[in-house]
Formats: structure tokens, C-alpha cells, sequence
């Protein structure tokens, strides 16, 4: 379960973690009162269960009374992401002098924790070159103690008193990973702000199974809208933070497209299952979902067994016809009925590839600013 920045923010605050000054307000005269308390310039950051909010509008900087009124108007209710912001958190702007990375994860391999930090921060970590990031696996038995924090801020080129500011701050991170069994905290950007380190951002998952441990926690429920929709028609749904959304047929062939996007430099959208089985009716819901989270990309991978390419063709031609497609599609069909499926696409202005590598290419191509391409193959 992910939380909000602002609800895990809450919680690095009780563990000790330097955060700026800053409150949650869900209308523009509440945010204008904590900006006042605070004192300008602030950051207004809308609060959803989504990454690249920057990019996206989702936050935004004001030096007076007018520009909270106005800015705050602008993100609350409006949709970033498929999610519709009802809350923004109002915070002190920072002077920001460097920006690192730092998080503690579970590496699955491994069956152990993490801790991953790099000197080159505010962007994702999957963007930055393996020569920067620091990777600390822990000793479970042994724990995070101020040695191994030191050595990490030695390779990230933090010196002096930082480092022990830097190492106090893993420890607290470890501690609350610990304490509420947690998949991911992560602080991005770590800030240093003349002589201090700040968390600028936090994320807080919680491992689902553990939450009956954990009744102070809230439930969260935003970002799971898709996940509730495509559970209604029998679909296999999970919201990722990439602009590719994908739909394939197996649960196997779904993350073997999902590793493939991501090794040609693309970002899965989603982990979308059709299942071995379905119908034109279900595949043409599933495709309508995926058009509805407005991604940059569809990329289709089919495999055909029990499911019929050609069923899924007519599917996708179904959809195309009834619903105004704000993201071009890239098809791959190969299996039963497999030549019929490519005359009907063909016969609606469609094409698909068999190769598997070569249409992940086309969608992350198709996903970059720099394509400017539109439309399938």
C-alpha cells in the first residue's frame, strides 16, 4: 500500500527525519492560510499516488497571496495521471544547493534489505548511470549502524558534518522500514540546504500482508480505481508509474512485456492480464480501460492459444470505432488464427508485428518527446 507524500511525511516526522515546514489543504483558501503561516515563497505539490508530478503540472511555486489562490485553484480538481487531485500540500521553497537520492528496499534475489543512494537525485533512480548509485545490502542479524552510513556518504562525495547528518538519517530510514514492514522508503530528493540535509519528498509502501499489523495506518484507495474497474470484467489489473500501457494474455507473457519495455528504456504504464480466454466483449472493455488512463502508448501483445487473434482484432477495431483513441496503438499477434487477425487489421487500416522485440521498440520509441510519431506500425 502506498501512502500520500503528506501521510508519509507524517511519519518521517515522528522518526526524527528533517522535512520542510508544511501542511494539507483541499481548497485554495486553506492553502492560502498555511502559506501565510508559513511565509513565502512555497511549494504546492498535489497530492496523488503518482510519480512525475513536476512534468505534469502536479506542482507548482507561489511568492504571494494571488499565486496560492490561483495555483492551488488550478491543481485542486483537476486529473493528473488518471487521478484527480483532492488535496495539496502547501510547503516552505527550499534553497536548494545539492540533490541526492536515498532509499531502503527489499532485494528479492537476495531476500534482504537494500539501502540504494545515489549523488545524483530528483529524478528516478532507474535514469541515473550505474556509476553513481551506492548499493548496501543489509545484515539483518547486524542492522544499520552510523559505519555504514558513513561509508555510503563518503561514496556519494558528502563530507563533514553532513555525513553524519547523512548517516543519522539511514539509520532512521532503517528504523522505520523495520518498524512497518516496508517494500519501499525512499527520500527524493535528499536536499542539502546550506548546512542541512532535507527529506524534500518521501514514499512510504507498505507490504500489504503486514497491514493487519499496522490498524493506525489510513487505507488508501486512490490509484486503485483502475484496479477495482478492470476486477469488475475479470481482468488482472495492477497501476504502475510509466506512460506505456500494456495489455497481453497470461500472466507470464504480461511481465515478460513489461522486463522487455523496460530494457529497451520504456516504462510500463500497468500490468494488465486479458487472460488465456477472453471474448471480443471483455478485450474491447479492457482496451477501453487502458484508453481511459490516458497513456502515451497501448502496446498489445498477444499470443494466441485459447484467446484468437483474430477475437482480439475485432476487438481492437470495436474500440477504435466507438472510442476516440488519444494514444496510438502498437499490436503484436502471432498464434491461432493468426492470418485472419492481420487482414482484418489491415482491412481497418491496422497492422501488427510478430515479433515481440521488434513492436516493444516501436511502443517505447513511440513513447519518447522526441518520436513525433503517431498512430501503430
Amino acid at each position: 500500500m502506498k501512502l500520500y507524500e503528506y501521510l508519509a511525511k507524517g511519519i518521517f516526522r515522528t522518526e526524527g527525519i528533517p522535512l520542510p515546514e508544511g501542511g494539507v489543504a483541499q481548497t485554495p483558501e486553506e492553502a492560502l492560510a498555511i502559506a501565510k503561516d508559513i511565509g513565502y515563497p512555497v511549494a504546492i505539490k498535489s497530492q496523488v499516488l503518482a510519480g512525475g508530478r513536476g512534468k505534469a503540472g502536479g506542482i507548482a511555486f507561489a511568492n504571494n497571496e494571488m499565486e496560492v489562490i490561483n495555483e492551488s485553484a488550478r491543481i485542486l480538481g483537476s486529473e493528473l495521471k488518471g487521478l484527480r487531485v483532492g488535496q495539496v500540500l502547501i510547503e516552505e521553497k527550499l534553497k536548494i544547493d545539492k540533490e541526492y537520492y536515498v532509499s531502503i528496499t527489499v532485494d528479492n534475489f537476495i531476500k534482504k534489505p537494500i539501502i540504494l543512494a545515489s549523488s545524483q537525485g530528483g529524478v528516478d533512480i532507474e535514469d541515473v548511470s550505474e556509476e553513481y548509485i551506492v548499493k548496501k545490502v543489509v545484515d539483518m542479524e547486524v542492522g544499520v549502524y552510523p559505519y555504514l552510513g558513513r561509508e555510503i556518504a563518503r561514496k556519494m562525495g558528502i563530507k563533514g558534518e553532513l555525513m553524519n547528518q547523512f548517516s543519522s538519517l539511514v539509520i532512521k530510514m532503517y528504523d522505520l522500514f523495520r518498524k512497518y514492514e516496508a517494500e519501499l522508503v525512499e527520500i527524493n530528493p535528499l536536499v542539502r540546504s546550506g548546512d542541512k540535509l532535507i527529506a524534500l519528498d518521501a514514499r512510504l509502501n507498505v507490504d500489504d500482508d503486514a497491514l493487519y499489523r499496522h490498524q493506525d495506518l489510513p487505507r488508501i484507495v486512490e490509484g486503485e480505481e483502475w484496479e477495482i474497474k478492470a476486477k469488475a470484467l475479470g481482468l488482472s489489473y495492477v497501476q504502475l508509474d510509466g506512460d506505456i500501457a500494456v495489455m497481453a494474455n497470461g500472466a507470464g507473457i504480461t511481465m515478460a512485456t513489461l522486463d522487455l519495455l523496460a530494457i529497451f528504456g520504456g516504462k510500463p504504464a500497468n500490468f494488465l492480464d486479458a487472460g488465456g480466454g477472453a471474448a471480443v466483449e471483455p478485450m474491447a472493455k479492457a482496451l477501453s480501460l487502458l484508453n481511459d488512463t490516458k497513456p502515451k502508448v497501448i502496446f498489445i501483445n498477444i499470443f494466441g492459444g485459447i484467446t484468437r487473434c483474430d477475437d482480439v482484432a475485432r476487438a481492437i477495431i470495436e474500440v477504435r470505432k466507438s472510442t476516440d483513441f488519444s494514444a496510438p496503438l502498437v499490436i503484436r499477434l502471432t498464434g491461432t488464427r493468426e492470418e485472419e487477425a492481420i487482414q482484418l487489421l489491415q482491412e481497418n487500416s491496422l497492422s501488427a508485428y510478430k515479433s515481440m522485440e521488434e513492436a516493444a521498440r516501436k511502443a517505447v520509441a513511440l513513447s519518447k518527446p522526441s518520436s513525433g510519431c503517431s498512430g501503430g506500425r
